[in-house]
């Protein structure tokens, strides 16, 4: 839920995002944060669902792992987060610990194909907001820790179009799943899985 701690440490991490672009600090640099609006999204996809399990693919500083821990704490669930540099996951245990949701995120810090290989769960929703050249490659990895009926979201396709645009063709034109663009911040592409891959 959004209580005073969660709020404080998103405006915090908000404030740090704006400044930094501000700045014009190359990517490597910043937070790399969603968008707030896009933040508000992903929270109101998670927090009416029951037990929702979430598996996050760039956790960055944490400010994404935020808005959806904070959701799925309404009815039940958890959110596992994968952050490779080990500067952010860092930054991550602070803001997510600040925010009081260690209970309900976890991180695993390492290289996201390798720990998708060592993953046995499953996931309601997948988020994907990683290097733009590894997001086919991680959404093949992620598909198989989907069940049918669960969500794949992609950041980033409308921003980075030259790169993405592959992406959500691919998405689109799968038999097995329905997949949309939606014009919000960024862009994302939400994919419903439908069935198995065919």
């Amino acid at each position: 839920m959004l209580d005073d701690r969660v709020r404080e440490v998103l405006a915090r991490l908000e404030a740090e995002d704006e400044e930094e672009r501000r700045q014009g600090l190359p990517p490597e640099q910043r937070s790399r944060a969603v968008a707030p609006t896009t933040g508000r999204f992903l929270f109101s996809l998670v927090a009416p669902q029951t037990g929702c399990e979430v598996l996050e693919l760039g956790g960055s500083r944490g400010y994404s792992s935020i808005w959806l821990g904070a959701g799925v704490r309404y009815l039940g669930g958890r959110v596992v987060s994968i952050e490779r540099n080990p500067d952010a996951a860092a930054r991550w245990r602070e803001n997510v610990t600040a925010a009081g949701l260690e209970d309900w995120v976890e991180l695993i810090e390492g290289d996201a194909f390798e720990v998708l290989r060592a993953l046995e769960d499953v996931y309601d929703v997948v988020f994907i907001d990683a290097e733009k050249a590894d997001y086919e490659q991680l959404f093949a990895h992620a598909r198989h820790r989907v069940e049918p009926r669960g969500l794949v979201v992609a950041d980033n396709v409308l921003s980075h179009k030259d790169v993405l645009e592959a992406y959500s063709r691919a998405r689109q034109d799968d038999p097995a799943l329905v997949s949309t663009t939606v014009p919000l911040d960024r862009g994302l592409e939400l994919s419903v899985v439908l069935s198995e891959s065919l």
